[in-house]
């Protein structure tokens, strides 16, 4: 009888140290918690995805990999000059694609920034001297300025083909190479979100492939927005 008297105390005291573990366990996860996930306010820590695209703060230049998707629209007066006898005056709409292929370059320098290749769709028409339609597609190379600021200037170069129904004395037929440089200004009104002013030469032409080849000469002012992410 006492042989089964103390096989049951040791149960009962084995039944009460194992439910004591298991509450001290619990008690120190509910404990650690806190100091894993929560901040000195008590709320969980949060890193914004607005500020993740900037290598140190708004202004400091972009992270390598961050994205970008921008639209923007504008219009142009002709200038006739490279061999082009008309002012072939335009209205586009387009919308843009990047990302940042490498890290801030430049450290220490004037001109830090960030490189960003992009691809853009644009499309619109002609509305002097004639009203015709015009597409095209561009690899853009972008270089962005790191100023320290929610100001950041940029050059931009690209060459592409077109689509037109523009024709002659300065173009030859529905297909165009276009060539585009451009300089200009994002102002970030949030940390992730930009107006973009932009000043852009259009050259078309279809680089001698067929004949006339005096080339379309634009030049453009675009006002946009541009995300980060």
């Amino acid at each position: 009888m006492k042989k089964h008297d103390g096989l049951n105390h040791v149960c009962r005291l084995f039944v009460i140290l194992l439910a004591g573990a298991t509450l001290s366990l619990r008690g120190a996860e509910a404990v650690s918690e806190p100091v894993l996930n929560n901040n000195s306010t008590g709320s969980p820590p949060f890193i914004s995805s607005e500020t993740s695209i900037w290598e140190a703060g708004v202004g400091e230049g972009f992270r390598r990999g961050t994205h970008t998707l921008g639209i923007s629209t504008g219009a142009g007066f002709g200038v006739a000059v490279f061999g082009g006898r008309l002012e072939h005056d335009l209205a586009l709409m387009s919308v843009d694609y990047g990302c940042m292929i490498g890290g801030v370059k430049g450290e220490s320098h004037w001109y830090r920034g960030n490189w960003e290749i992009r691809g853009e769709l644009f499309g619109g028409a002609e509305f002097a001297p004639g009203k015709e339609w015009v597409v095209g597609l561009t690899p853009h190379l972008r270089y962005n300025f790191a100023t320290g600021t929610r100001w950041i200037p940029f050059l931009d170069g690209g060459a592409g083909v077109t689509a037109t129904g523009i024709g002659p004395p300065d173009l030859s037929n529905t297909f165009e190479f276009n060539l585009q440089a451009s300089t200009g200004v994002q102002w970030f009104v949030k940390n992730n979100c930009a107006v973009t002013l932009e000043a852009r030469w259009l050259h078309l032409s279809c680089a001698g492939i067929s004949t006339p080849n005096l080339g379309l000469n634009t030049v453009m002012g675009m006002v946009g927005l541009s995300w980060y992410f």
